[in-house]
């Protein structure tokens, strides 16, 4: 989009942080950034259960789809889900499923994780969990299971 040009296997431009295209349906993770109406994000997530929203950071509004038992978050381009702030470790945190249940866990990162405002090292999410990383604040969506 800005002209960058990131390394192979980049999922995000290290420079201005836009989604790169990898051609396949299968992608861990697929951020939309047209605002969508309240009864078609319901729908959206019906069919993908687990979602994460960004509400507050330069990113505010991204969707980010989890179809991936892990996901990494981070400052570092190849993290699957890419954020661009100095306050985000380069690998930050992942999300995981441990059998039917999601969990975030924090990386060894500088500034923490938080879900719910409380610091954790890593814990299970439930639907409109809130998760800060950094300046980010996130909040995940799981309507019918991971």
């Amino acid at each position: 989009m800005c002209g960058y040009h990131s390394g192979s296997g980049a999922n995000f431009c290290a420079a201005c942080g836009h989604r790169l295209a990898t051609g396949g349906e299968g992608d861990a993770v697929r951020s939309a950034d047209e605002p969508t109406t309240e009864m078609a994000l319901e729908a959206e997530l019906i069919r993908q259960p687990a979602v994460l929203v960004v509400t507050q950071g330069a990113a505010a509004g991204s969707r980010f789809e989890l179809s991936e038992a892990r996901v990494t978050l981070g400052r570092h381009p190849d993290s699957d889900i890419f954020l661009d702030d100095i306050t985000v470790s380069r690998n930050h945190a992942e999300i995981y499923r441990d059998g039917l249940v999601p969990h975030v866990k924090d990386m060894g990162s500088l500034n923490g994780t938080y879900l719910n405002s409380r610091r954790v090292e890593e814990a299970g999410l439930k639907d409109g969990d809130e998760l800060q990383i950094g300046r980010f604040k996130l909040v995940f969506h799981d309507r019918t299971g991971w």
